[in-house]
């Protein structure tokens, strides 16, 4: 449990806070890689600083070693050890060896190194005296009459300074490194805050803005922030677009359905006190028609706002035009639309594939229908088929089609003709057209000599 609390702490971090934090952590795992590299350097630059002064001295007692009746002497140089004693806390072994393997002076248990394979100089790690030891062994030869042969001489201190000077670089490394850790990190935080004014600004803009403004921000800000604005501007034209349906089925729900409803109400009010058998019974038919037509255009406008809506929050998948014509012809809706009128579905064998929602198809495809059922002359046709290049998904009656004057208003909800007598045309064109649109198609409307097509057009999908 604590640790989700944590968690969800750390998801509560500002951006700034995150991208410190995540420098902070790059800068503390470089400050232990270069604490190591200092470490390193420093035993390193100790090891080769005290080993020239241990050379020195082992030279100064070679230079010191004379040849007296044959035998080898040492006169010890008090300069030999002066150099050393500059680690006062380190303990100093020296051993000269003579030709013939005997101690010359020196303590004897200091040991000589295991191999030195014909070298004059020789460095070795041993122990002395329960302490750790380094030792630096110089070979001087001797051709003399009397005496020829080999003398060795080792000298060797404990490794106490060598640590700690190796330590003293290694905290003044970090240090510096601190110093220079604290500084980037707070300039890092600087830029980083400098950086992402540009987020504070759009911040500040939503704040500010009308929850009723729905219009795209401004895209002028850096590249990172700017894919976030035109995300922002997408989600809010898909929103807009969903308040639009609803806006637009809320204004025709109380433009269209006050009219029909107040009529229904005073015809079955005429009806209730209707003494006249002939006289009631008309007027109870005209109430069905009314009712008939009334759930007609809410069946439009429930289906015009599932479109909308469908649109922007189904994801497209590759449809066969024909069986969306096939589930709208099966689906027998005509039947109940016009009793007795003769539709026919005509498709072929190759397959129409699009791009597209098949629900959103269908429901288009079953408007087109249904216009054409109502104001086309049968017989009706419904298909699919493929044109230059694209898929048709069309429904074909026998009349002329609507008046020009229909063309010219763009599939507008109820839009009327000049000879429809006060009949509109409903949301049949203007579904369609949404959902050809929606798909990167249009709905076209093709009078011909052999009757009138509605036909969204919508391009060809290769089949995976």
């Amino acid at each position: 449990m604590r640790m989700i609390r944590r968690v969800r702490a750390l998801r509560r971090l500002s951006l700034t806070s995150r991208v410190t934090l995540a420098f902070a952590a790059l800068l503390i795992l470089s400050g232990i890689f270069v604490s190591l590299a200092a470490f390193a350097y420093g035993r390193q630059a100790a090891r080769e600083a005290y080993d020239r002064l241990l050379v020195g001295a082992a030279r100064d007692i070679a230079a010191s070693v004379t040849v007296q009746d044959g035998r080898a002497v040492v006169d010890l140089p008090v300069s030999a050890f002066e150099l050393l004693a500059l680690a006062p806390d380190d303990r100093i072994a020296y051993r000269v060896i003579g030709p013939n393997g005997d101690t010359l002076t020196g303590f004897d248990d200091v040991s000589p190194p295991s191999a030195t394979r014909g070298a004059t100089l020789v460095y070795y790690d041993a122990p002395f005296l329960g302490e750790t030891a380094r030792y630096a062994a110089l070979t001087r030869r001797f051709a003399e009459r009397s005496l020829s042969g080999t003398v060795q001489v080792i000298v060797g201190q404990t490794v106490r300074a060598r640590e700690a000077l190796a330590l003293d670089l290694t905290r003044k490394a970090l240090l510096a490194l601190g110093l220079f850790g604290a500084v980037l990190l707070a300039l890092a935080w600087l830029v980083l805050r400098q950086a992402l004014k540009p987020l504070d600004r759009i911040g500040a803009t939503l704040t500010t803005r009308d929850p009723y403004d729905l219009t795209p921000m401004d895209p002028d800000a850096p590249r990172e922030a700017a894919v976030m604005i035109e995300a922002l501007n997408g989600f809010m034209a898909r929103l807009d677009r969903q308040m639009g349906a609803m806006r637009s089925l809320i204004s025709d729900t109380a433009h269209q359905l006050r009219t029909p409803v107040a009529a229904l109400r005073a015809q079955a009010d005429l009806a209730a006190d209707e003494p006249d058998e002939d006289r009631r019974r008309a007027l109870v038919e005209r109430i069905h028609r009314r009712s008939v037509a009334l759930g007609r255009l809410l069946d439009q406008m429930l289906s015009r706002a599932l479109v909308i809506h469908r649109i922007d929050s189904v994801r497209r998948e590759q449809v066969d035009l024909r069986d969306v014509a096939l589930v709208v012809f099966e689906a027998g809706d005509h039947t109940l639309l016009a009793p007795g009128a003769e539709v026919r579905l005509d498709i072929g064998a190759d397959p129409v594939t699009v791009l597209g929602d098949p629900l959103s198809l269908a429901e288009a495809a079953r408007n087109l229908l249904g216009n054409a059922l109502k104001h086309g002359q049968a017989p009706v046709r419904i298909g699919a088929s493929q044109e230059a290049g694209h898929g048709l998904l069309w429904v074909k009656d026998a009349g002329p089609g609507p008046a020009e004057d229909m063309h010219a208003q763009g599939f507008d909800r109820f839009a009327r003709t000049a000879a429809s007598k006060g009949d509109s045309a409903g949301l049949g064109l203007s579904i369609a057209a949404a959902v050809a649109e929606a798909f990167d198609g249009r709905l076209e409307l093709a009078p011909g000599p052999d009757g009138f097509r509605a036909a969204l057009i919508l391009p060809l999908q290769e089949v995976h």
